[in-house]
């Protein structure tokens, strides 16, 4: 199956995204990581699905109403409630669960996460890593 890449009229996706969102996280491996709150900073790219975008024209950009669309004050509380929830040792943990709570919503068909450090080494603006994950 070829997996749509984020706004694609052909395939009627729209990207949805969340950028550079701040928070505090109790993360990493070593024991001075367990002790304070690092800074984390998340960035979401979503693809997803156009309800009924195949058909409409120009013109017709259907209805104006919430419950039509991937809501992103929704997301965003989820991803404060996974950084809230306890520690977690990896960036790579990290993003493989905003990845799967984005992936809940059967409407996003592929999730891009980039989670980075950003207070871990004065000489980088950060360190981190970046995942895609798509609903099958």
């Amino acid at each position: 199956m070829d997996y749509p890449r984020y706004a694609d009229a052909a395939r009627a996706t729209r990207r949805m995204f969340i950028r550079d969102l701040v928070l505090a996280a109790s993360i990493g491996v070593y024991p001075h990581e367990h002790e304070h709150r690092q800074r984390v900073r998340i960035n979401l790219d979503l693809a997803v699905a156009d309800d009924g975008a195949e058909k409409l024209s120009r013109a017709a950009v259907g209805a104006d109403e919430l419950g039509r669309v991937v809501d992103y004050e929704a997301i965003v509380n989820q991803v404060r409630a996974i950084v809230g929830a306890g520690h977690v040792q990896l960036v790579e943990t990290l993003a493989e669960r905003l990845a799967e709570a984005c992936l809940v919503d059967a409407r996003v068909r592929l999730v891009r996460v980039c989670v980075e450090k950003l207070d871990v080494f004065a000489e980088a603006a950060a360190v981190g890593v970046e995942i895609e994950r798509r609903n099958v």
